[in-house]
């Protein structure tokens, strides 16, 4: 099935051999297909998978994504105002419908992060997060 980190998977390769043109207008597709925002300059690890195919996700274009993660529907992952850095995610880490993880902050391995959250400070390895803002829950 064709879903959103296809489009980005083809528009990277494009991207990474200085193909001109052919990685903006995959990310258009992708865009009006998805209604979602993953950009080609991002750095998704293998195995990350798009929910419901990647329905309204943003992601800024510096984001780093580790491997076999989940991202839901309408999350968005970027910066905040007064940092240039943006979050850091590593592997194995599910992100629930809605939530936000935003600014210069760093999210270990196999985290959960509930639903509508939104995570601005560092999380921790093994942990679970929830709230606005998310709070350490388990």
């Amino acid at each position: 099935m064709i879903n959103a980190y296809l489009f980005y998977k083809a528009s990277n390769y494009f991207y990474r051999k200085k193909i001109p043109l052919l990685p903006n207008l995959i990310k258009l597709t992708c865009f009006f297909i998805y209604n979602s925002s993953i950009p080609f300059q991002c750095s998704l690890g293998k195995g990350t998978k798009f929910a419901y195919g990647g329905i309204g996700v943003v992601l800024h274009k510096r984001t780093k994504i580790g491997k076999n993660c989940m991202i839901g529907t309408n999350v968005t992952i970027g910066g905040r105002s007064g940092h240039f850095e943006v979050p850091i995610i590593g592997d194995n880490v599910f992100i629930a419908t809605g939530a936000k993880v935003l600014g210069p902050i760093v999210i270990g391995d196999n985290v959960t992060i509930g639903a509508n959250s939104v995570v601005i400070k560092n999380v921790p390895d093994n942990c679970t997060v929830a709230g606005v803002p998310a709070k350490i829950i388990k």
